[in-house]
Formats: C-alpha cells, sequence, structure tokens
C-alpha cells in the first residue's frame, strides 16, 4: 500500500488485521493514539505485529514512524496517553534529544492495551555509543552496570535506535548490522550464559544463524539484562526454523497489505525458558526509507 493513509483507511486495515487472530479492537484506546498523531500517520511506515507467547495472545500491535520535528512523548502527554509520576523513563526522550542527533521518531500502541512506546531513530551515519547513552541522567544503570557485555562483542558504539516502554518502564538498545561472528550458534549460547537465560533451542539458533541484529532490554528496577532477541527479515516467514504457531501462520496467509512487502522475525527467550517469535508484517510500507527495517519493540516479559 502506498499513498497518503487516512484514519478511516488505517483502522479498518486494523480491525481487519486483527480479525485474522481473534482480537477483538477497543477503539476506546486505540482510536486516541491515532487522533493524537493524525499529521503525522498520513506519510508514515505503519506496521503490525504479532507474537506467539501466551503473555502477548489476544494483542495486535500496531506502529507507526513520526517526523524529527514532533515531539511524540509531549504529544503522547498533550492528548493524555500517559500519567506522569515523577519516574526517570518520562525524562528519558528529552535527555536523549539533548544529547544524540535524531533521524525520526516511532509510535506502537496495541489495539487493547493501547499507547505503550516511542522509538528514537539515529542518522545512519551517527550510530551512538553506549558509553555515552548512559551518562544520561534519566537512563537505568543498568546500562552502565552492563557496558563490558557489549564492548567485549565489538558493538558498544553501533546503537541504531533505542525504544522506550513507558507501560513496563524499559527500554529496548537495537544493534544491526551484527558481526558474523555473534550469529554463529556458540556466540548466542555464550550471550545467553553470560546474562542468566536459559539455552536456546537447536531451532533458534538456526533462526540466529541468519540475524542482522538483536536489541537487549534494560529496566530501572533490575541490574541485569532482562532479554535479548535476534531479528531476520524475510519475504517468507513460514521458511524459517521457527514455530510460529497456528494463529500467527494464519495470520501470515491472509493478512491482505504488505503481500510482497519483506517481513520482519524476532526470536526471544524469557527468563521462565519460553521461547517466542514475534512478527511484523507492513500495512504501509517505503522502500527507499531506511525503516525497511522497522523494529518489533517488544514488550516486558
Amino acid at each position: 500500500m502506498s499513498g497518503t493513509i487516512g484514519l478511516q483507511e488505517l483502522w479498518a486495515g486494523v480491525e481487519e488485521s486483527a480479525g485474522l487472530i481473534d482480537v477483538t479492537c477497543s477503539p476506546e484506546r486505540m482510536w486516541p493514539v491515532l487522533t493524537a498523531y493524525e499529521d503525522a500517520i498520513a506519510e508514515a511506515v505503519i506496521a503490525f505485529r504479532v507474537a506467539t507467547n501466551a503473555r502477548h495472545e489476544g494483542e495486535l500491535d500496531v506502529r507507526f514512524t513520526v517526523p524529527w520535528y514532533i515531539d511524540p512523548y509531549l504529544r503522547a502527554r498533550e492528548h493524555g496517553l500517559v500519567t506522569e509520576t515523577g519516574h526517570p523513563v518520562e525524562s528519558l526522550l528529552a535527555d536523549i534529544r539533548e544529547q544524540c542527533p535524531v533521524d525520526l521518531y516511532g509510535v506502537d500502541a496495541g489495539v487493547v492495551g493501547g499507547f505503550r512506546k516511542i522509538w528514537v531513530y539515529f542518522p545512519a551515519d551517527a550510530h551512538q555509543s553506549l558509553a555515552g547513552l548512559a551518562g544520561l541522567e534519566s537512563m537505568p544503570p543498568s546500562l552502565a552496570a552492563n557496558l563490558g557485555f557489549f564492548t567485549e562483542r565489538g558493538i558498544e558504539g553501533r546503537v541504531d535506535l533505542i525504544a522506550i516502554d513507558y507501560h513496563s518502564r524499559t527500554i529496548n538498545l537495537y544493534f544491526t548490522q551484527l558481526p558474523e561472528a555473534l550469529r554463529r550458534p556458540e556466540a548466542v549460547l555464550a550471550m545467553h550464559r553470560d546474562i542468566g537465560l536459559p539455552e536456546p533451542s537447536e531451532q533458534m539458533l538456526r533462526f540466529c544463524e541468519r540475524t542482522f541484529g538483536f536489541y537487549a532490554t534494560l529496566t530501572w528496577d533490575s541490574p541485569g539484562i532482562k532479554r535479548i532477541a535476534f531479528s531476520v527479515k524475510t519475504q517468507d516467514p513460514l521458511s524459517l526454523p521457527a514455530r510460529l504457531g497456528p494463529k500467527i501462520e494464519q495470520f501470515v496467509k491472509s493478512v491482505p497489505y504488505g503481500v510482497d512487502d519483506p517481513k520482519m522475525v524476532y526470536a526471544a527467550m524469557t527468563s521462565s525458558g519460553e521461547e517466542y517469535y514475534k512478527l511484523q508484517s507492513y500495512f504501509r510500507f517505503q522502500s527507499r526509507s531506511r525503516l525497511d527495517q522497522m523494529p518489533s519493540a517488544d514488550h516486558a516479559a
């Protein structure tokens, strides 16, 4: 789908896509998000995301891009999408905007849960260093505590974007252009072991051999890395070594939008050992945009 998008057209697509996985939309939670960013949505890259694990069952995420000159957090606050409590997560976007160059933003909301996240995309030639980000006053202290994990793997200076989850009070740090050595099974196993996660299955290790990047989740409430997830871009998700489950397989086969556009599939492991996959399909795709790698920003496990 190309051209400008109106809210009614997008809402029809949301309802149709949600119906494919038996999810009922909540207009009172989702419509305020769409109207808050109506001026951005007309030209935005728009994607839908579903996940296989029990925690995410019954939800369809809608995410869209926002131009760099719009402050997406200020817009969310003005429209009553967030209620401030004094937590550092509420200051993080402002701190990032003050120190770092920003290419553009993204907003993520669930058709059931409503507004959730903001992404901050850095320019392609200005990836940020973790050391610099760790110095931000509102950044989770767990970032500074885990710099060694990223530095040892040669990716400390490769932060492509950050997702701020205002619901779970977590952040995701995204790393693209992953070195080939980090895709190998022994490297993936070592990453899970080093942060205390269960070992991934052989299926997931095969999946990770095709990954182009990964992200790590951090929180203000824990000193460790909460989770890591690996990403693959593909035209045919059903060809991947991944258990997508019957509902998501039906979604892949039946979603009427973005049939010829690439899909994003992410693999992750929870602390309890639940291995799950997330799939993102585009409602409106711009192949010449760097957002053809729009991430599947994850909910807290």
